[in-house]
């Protein structure tokens, strides 16, 4: 940590990411240095204050009755499951199984840590006990109890939070160049390439679904599929405007621009959720693909667009050279985007709910800032900076990630305390 008051070489020799500033500032410059390096400490900070904040405090009352209620239901399906009629019958008997081994691990934690309070309880008793050597042992206790206690206490809180059923799914991940022109398309690649890196970090498949070239490099849209496990869940948080700050190479001046693209992340979905379509409402186009995949490509109708009529989305895919598993890749796609819009409109009725989540996931929602003279990633939903540009643009985003899903959780604990017990 570099010290409140400190000189210019301090601040290069602390602080990496001063390395590139010219020895003449301002004041003003100096100031907004002050600034930066408090926020630049958060990287290890910022969990450790949402942890005292939210985490480590006591277990109110309304969150204990809820284990309460669930211990309870447990034992009462613990019962169920030794009775024949649930046994012969396999269908509930499987439910019945299933939500049981879901609660095992909440009632197991829970019984812990009332066995814990026990111990804390005995042990404060004996420090008032007349043998000194037995009120230091059990003043020795307390502490690792109440250690125990603070982190039984954050995983229970943590168990009860209701779980996002799509986060295990695969995702659709639509990048598309926005205000900046030829920057733009430029900086939708840099994205791509850094969903692309972070897919090969964590062992996860990509693959292209259709993409259109920009004339500069890059591309104006590109749709990709991401397979893996929790594929949705880690980047659920991407939705939204990326906003890129930098100097072009086209620019002579050195003058900095400012360019955007907007980023879709969508849960693959599944068999047994998707909306029934009428294949009379839509329209099947079939083209020849662009791009890089030699003369076969060029010459065959192997691109499929569907159009779905009474929506007005559009699909495209021109991944295969087949024509049908082009076709089957869109029908998935444009199936995501149905379900997406029918998850909007139900979202619309619980706008009390989604103002408490970290950023709504709105397309026209700015929610983060790529600053390349300063070496600097800022995400404007939570605050939060980190000042390894490179590094992230090649899929170290790891952090960040992980401070978006941390504040998400802090808020919903809020949330679940607030709740009358």
């Amino acid at each position: 940590m570099v010290p409140e008051k400190y000189s210019e070489l301090e601040a290069r020799e602390n602080l990496p990411f001063f390395k590139n500033i010219p020895s003449l500032v301002s004041i003003a410059t100096q100031e907004k240095r002050k600034k930066t390096k408090k926020r630049y400490q958060a990287k290890n900070d910022f969990f450790i204050c949402k942890q005292t904040r939210y985490y480590n405090s006591f277990m109110l009352e309304s969150v204990k009755k809820k284990l309460e209620e669930i211990q309870i239901k447990f034992s009462q399906m613990e019962s169920e499951l030794s009775k024949p009629e649930i046994i012969e019958n396999q269908i509930k008997f499987t439910s019945i199984s299933k939500e049981y081994s879901n609660l095992k691990p909440i009632v197991d934690s829970f019984s812990e840590f009332k066995s814990v309070e026990e111990n804390i309880d005995q042990s404060n008793q004996l420090l008032n006990d007349s043998d000194s050597e037995i009120r230091a042992l059990a003043q020795e206790e307390l502490e690792s109890l109440k250690n125990k206690k603070d982190s039984l206490e954050e995983n229970l809180k943590k168990m009860l939070l209701p779980k996002d059923p799509n986060d295990e799914k695969n995702a659709f991940i639509e990048i598309r160049a926005g205000t900046g022109g030829d920057e733009a398309g430029l900086f939708t690649g840099d994205l791509f390439r850094m969903f692309s890196r972070l897919s090969e970090r964590r062992k996860w498949q990509i693959e292209i679904i259709s993409s259109r070239e920009s004339e500069k490099g890059g591309f104006k849209e590109i749709v990709s599929k991401i397979t893996g496990r929790g594929v949705y869940g880690f980047l659920k948080y991407e939705s939204g405007i990326h906003r890129v700050q930098r100097v072009p190479e086209t620019e002579s001046q050195g003058r900095i621009h400012t360019s955007a693209c907007s980023v879709a992340v969508l849960p693959e979905a599944d068999e047994q959720e998707n909306i029934n379509i009428d294949k009379s409402e839509i329209r099947v186009d079939t083209f020849r693909a662009s791009g890089a995949g030699g003369q076969h490509v060029n010459k065959t109708d192997s691109a499929v667009r569907l159009t779905h009529i009474p929506s007005g989305i559009v699909v495209e895919c021109q991944d295969g050279r087949s024509q049908h598993k082009n076709k089957e890749k869109a029908m998935s796609l444009l199936q995501s985007k149905l379900n997406e819009v029918a998850l909007e409109e139900q979202a619309k009725e619980l706008d009390s709910q989604r103002k408490i989540m970290v950023g709504s996931g709105d397309r026209s929602e700015k929610i983060r800032t790529y600053n390349f003279p300063q070496s600097r990633v800022t995400d404007h939903r939570i605050e939060f900076s980190v000042h390894n540009l490179e590094e992230f643009l090649d899929g170290d985003m790891e952090i960040m990630l992980s401070a978006l899903t941390e504040e998400n959780e802090a808020k919903k604990l809020i949330n679940l305390e607030n709740e009358p017990a």
